[in-house]
């Protein structure tokens, strides 16, 4: 190689290297996005904290698939009992030993990772677990915790011994997920959006940022609603995200059913209904009737967030099911697309029905 060849190569070099640098430096981490296994992570939370557990089971196997070992989504599930409840907990467990016994059957080995040790160092769990809670908040814990701590001692005691001293005693996840974890839970939940904000503060400290929360909220809406997203996007004061879509699907579906298969239709109608509202975050509202006068008149009032939730509807197991099942029970079919007359009102559908 001649000396202008060789010069030439060099120069590259050292440009090539000089972008990276300034690249890197650019890229500050505020800007950095939320990891497959800490999307895996949110996602079981969310649903997790909704009960949402036929989901939930798509879920873990991605988180899996992602990279997740099976301690790590262990860990998550217990540490959500504290937050939604040894039942909701208990469920995703349960799941989660299915999905294990399912990849099981087909050859799949998941990896269990990192042992699971409690490391309870200090023979005062209390103490131990008020350290935890100060590095999280990055503010001086007292003893007890002024309000609720001296109202109820019990509960203070609780979290700090076991919530802070048991559960984070584990290293299995680091702080960091832990907080994900709790984040996406409480997101998913009504009426919590004082300790969703608390814990919105102790996961900054841990070093996630406003980009991801807001990636976090995406994943809320995907799995659970846009209202729930809502409330993350509204504690990090980015725009909220319309509930009511320009393209909001209203549809009255009008069917007639064959007399003699009129029971048999309404069971396998009732189930794919009540699947549909509880399972996809995108169905507003299934709600089927028939005429008293004539039974076999049936009328049901479809409400989709909007066109995109319609189609993927139209590939959920639990509609190719009904759609196949009632196939020879329907006389005539007919669907009605329809327009709301107030927009606004539509807010408060069914509000009154909770």
């Amino acid at each position: 190689m001649d000396k202008n060849k060789l010069l030439k190569s060099v120069l590259v070099s050292v440009l090539l290297i000089t972008i990276s640098m300034v690249y890197a430096q650019q890229s500050s981490p505020a800007d950095k996005a939320l990891s497959s296994h800490q999307q895996g992570l949110v996602s079981i939370a969310a649903l997790t904290a909704t009960g949402n557990v036929e989901q939930l089971k798509i879920e873990l196997n991605k988180g899996l698939e992602a990279g997740l070992t099976r301690n790590e989504i262990k860990e998550a599930l217990v540490q959500l009992y504290a937050y939604t409840g040894f039942p909701r907990s208990l469920n995703a467990i349960q799941a989660f030993m299915t999905v294990v016994d399912e990849r099981k059957a087909k050859g799949i080995e998941d990896i269990d990772g990192k042992e699971i040790v409690v490391n309870n160092i200090a023979k005062d769990k209390y103490e131990q677990g008020r350290k935890v809670l100060e590095e999280l908040t990055k503010t001086t814990q007292a003893k007890p915790a002024p309000g609720f701590g001296e109202f109820a001692p019990r509960i203070d005691a609780f979290l700090k011994e076991h919530l802070f001293a048991d559960i984070f005693g584990s290293e299995v996840l680091t702080y960091q997920q832990r907080e994900l974890v709790t984040i996406a839970a409480l997101a998913s939940m009504t009426g919590v959006e004082g300790q969703l904000q608390a814990h919105i503060n102790m996961g900054k400290n841990t070093g996630i940022s406003d980009h991801q929360l807001e990636q976090l909220a995406s994943l809320i809406e995907m799995n659970v609603s846009t209202t729930q997203a809502n409330t993350v996007r509204k504690l990090i004061e980015i725009p909220l995200v319309p509930v009511i879509k320009p393209d909001m699907l209203i549809r009255i579906s009008e069917i007639e059913i064959h007399p003699e298969f009129l029971e048999e239709y309404k069971a396998i109608l009732k189930e794919e209904a009540s699947a549909s509202v509880a399972i996809e975050p995108g169905v507003i509202a299934i709600f089927p009737m028939y005429q008293q006068e004539e039974q076999t008149q049936v009328r049901i009032i479809e409400i989709y967030a909007d066109k995109q939730a319609y189609q993927s509807h139209l590939k959920t197991p639990h509609f190719e099911h009904y759609k196949t099942s009632t196939l020879p029970m329907v006389k005539t079919l007919k669907l009605v697309d329809m327009t709301d007359v107030d927009q606004d009102a539509m807010m408060g559908i069914f509000k009154k029905l909770k």
